[in-house]
């Protein structure tokens, strides 16, 4: 046992042994708080305040990030001869000797982002000629020299965003032939000379955005052939010159927006066959051209909002037949939209109008969309729409209709969308009249597709507010059908011949008040009394013929006429009254309401004269009043006698009779 004891302690030790020793080289070829990967890279993180002196000799990628480095000294790079790319970022760095990269010559990329520099020593970077990435971002540079450049011929990426540039001298990057991408962006640059990029052939991208630039000189982008990407938005640019961007045949992509455009010159994105991303929006444009877009196939979204345009040229997106997506929306003044302006999008997908200022729109508007499957109208001011404006938009899913300002639509306006998903309708002043009817019956068979159907509700009239449309029956609308109604008149004895003016109805079938319609009826109506019977006269609608028929219904003498404050008892079932007759008060009521009870329909009126009525109620309050003051005087009056008796027997007191 003890010779197998000594056996295992003998080889667990030598593998500790062994396992320690890769360990302890990587270890002694690794400064602390460094990661070497054994390729060549080295990255120190950390409490570092200059560059280590012991790295690996094979090292090429140092990546120096959050330390504590101030300076880069003179001999900081010294005995890098295999050092390609350099990084110093995130750190406290203020300062570079002159003479700081004179030891690293070979160096290809630079990287000194998000420190704290804010100058540079005259040709610091001059030894680095095959260098072809720097990058300055996130400084605190406010001016350049002329001459911080020169010698960089090599140089393809350069990057001096985010830092207090306010000025570039005009040659600064003379002789960066090769460069391709030039980061401009979150300065403070107010101008920039006509030919600060003349030299820029190569340049392939091009960002000056967040700036305070607030105009382009003319000719600018003129040698900038090969660039496809450029970035002017969030400037204050106010005008462009004509033409400038003619010579960009190349570009991609062009963003002007967030500026303080208020006109485009004609014809200004003519040229431009390759665009595929153009942004004009948060600019306060008043006016477009009717020549602005030329033939750009490509663009596959657009986005024009938060302008001042009250409408847009009919030409707009004729030369956009590739467009998948188009944003015309949140522009409050936009009240008036071409009735072609739609015609040539035959890709289009997506369209937005919403919040806008729309008040009406064309009824073939929407013709030749027969592609779109997203359509947003929510938010705008339309009260009203053509019956056939969807007529073509057979592929469409998703509607939004919401806060508009809609009272009815027509019953059919949804009937060629048949693949419809989502419809919303809520926040709209829906008027629950006759007019609602094939709305309101369109929405209860076709509810699966109305997520927010239990928010489109009634606003008027006053007896439906709060009601939503699916829930109004036939019964409710029990009206419509009727071209004029039954009324009773108001006591002249004499035959004669009455234009009147409904106001209130009452059918005989519904269990709710119904309000007639306020307009005066086209047909007349006569009334005459013979002994105990009226005749009233109503007129219907013949279901087969559009001319109406009259119809005589004698009255029973026992429902006299209804006046002012009194209950009428009216029989349901009497064998004169169809169930489905109304019967409206001509000068009768303002108010009219009424309870089913027994067969009996009870219906009781206020008057109409709202000054009569409320001399007759103010009168009837006074006499309440003084009854109530006359009872309490006598209950007072009262309890005072009965204390009074109470007193005197209690004087007098008890006295015996004596024999």
């Amino acid at each position: 046992m003890t010779v197998m004891d000594s056996f295992f302690q003998g080889t667990l030790w030598a593998m500790l042994i062994l396992s320690a020793l890769p360990q302890h080289k990587c270890s002694t070829m690794c400064p602390s708080r460094c990661y070497c990967d054994g390729g060549g890279a080295v990255k120190c993180v950390g409490y570092i305040t200059d560059i280590p002196p012991h790295l690996p000799t094979s090292t090429f990628l140092l990546i120096l990030d959050q330390t504590e480095m101030n300076v880069i000294n003179e001999k900081s790079l010294a005995n890098q001869n295999l050092l390609l790319r350099f990084s110093l970022t995130n750190s406290h760095l203020h300062t570079i000797h002159p003479r700081a990269f004179h030891s690293a010559p070979q160096l290809r990329s630079v990287k000194l982002s998000s420190n704290n520099l804010s100058v540079f020593p005259a040709r610091v970077f001059t030894p680095l000629t095959v260098l072809d990435q720097l990058q300055l971002d996130g400084n605190k540079l406010e001016t350049l020299a002329p001459d911080m450049l020169e010698g960089l011929g090599a140089l393809t990426e350069l990057d001096l965003s985010k830092n207090k540039l306010d000025n570039l001298p005009a040659d600064l990057f003379d002789g960066l032939t090769k460069l391709v991408f030039l980061n401009l962006g979150r300065n403070y640059i107010k101008r920039l000379s006509p030919t600060i990029f003349h030299s820029l052939t190569e340049l392939d991208r091009l960002l000056i955005y967040n700036n305070e630039i607030e105009e382009l000189e003319a000719g600018i982008f003129d040698r900038l052939y090969n660039l496809t990407e450029l970035k002017l938005h969030s400037n204050n640019i106010r005008s462009l010159p004509p033409r400038i961007f003619w010579s960009l045949g190349n570009l991609k992509t062009l963003t002007l927006s967030a500026n303080q455009l208020k006109t485009i010159p004609e014809k200004s994105f003519y040229h431009m066959p390759k665009l595929e991303k153009l942004t004009l929006y948060k600019n306060p444009l008043i006016f477009l051209p009717d020549q602005l877009m030329g033939y750009v196939p490509g663009i596959r979204d657009f986005y024009l909002y938060e302008t001042n345009l009250t409408t847009v040229p009919g030409n707009l997106f004729a030369n956009m037949s590739g467009l998948l997506s188009l944003n015309l929306h949140i522009n409050e003044h936009l009240s008036e939209l071409p009735h072609d302006l739609f015609c040539c999008l035959p890709r289009l997908n997506k369209l937005s109008l919403k919040s806008n200022n729309l008040v009406n729109l064309h009824p073939s508007l929407f013709s030749g969309l027969a592609t779109v499957t997203l359509l947003f109208l929510n938010d705008n001011k339309l009260q009203s729409l053509p019956e056939d404006i969807f007529l073509d938009l057979g592929n469409v899913s998703t509607l939004d209709l919401r806060h508009n300002n809609f009272h009815t639509l027509p019953g059919n306006i949804f009937s060629s969308n048949t693949v419809l998903t989502s419809l919303t309708l809520s926040a709209n002043p829906w008027n629950c009249t006759c007019a609602i009817r094939d709305i309101a019956k369109w929405i209860k068979r076709n509810a699966h597709v109305i997520p927010d159907r239990e928010d489109i509700i009634c606003h008027s009239p006053e007896y439906q507010i709060l009601r939503t449309l699916d829930s109004l029956s036939d019964e409710d609308l029990g009206l419509c059908d009727a071209h004029s109604t039954t009324y009773f008149p108001t006591g002249n004895p004499q035959h004669e011949t009455i234009s009147y003016k409904p106001a209130f109805a009452i059918s005989s079938r519904a269990r709710r008040t119904v309000a007639a319609p306020r307009a005066s009826p086209t047909t007349t109506a006569s009334a005459t009394t013979q002994g105990t019977t009226q005749q009233v006269t109503s007129t219907r609608a013949d279901p087969t013929s559009r001319a109406p028929i009259l119809r005589t219904t004698p009255v029973p003498s026992f429902l006299p006429t209804p006046t002012t404050g009194q209950t009428t008892r009216i029989p349901k079932t009497h064998n004169s009254m169809d169930s489905s007759d109304v019967y409206v008060f001509e000068d009768g009521p303002e108010y009219v309401h009424h309870n089913l009870l027994n067969g009996w329909v009870y219906v009781w009126s206020l008057p109409s004269d709202t000054v009569w009525f409320g001399i007759h109620m103010f009168c009837q309050v006074v006499l309440i009043i003084i009854g109530l003051v006359l009872i309490l005087h006598i209950m007072c009056s009262l309890h005072r006698l009965n204390k009074t008796m109470i007193k005197l027997s209690s004087h007098i007191g008890y006295q015996p009779i004596e024999d």
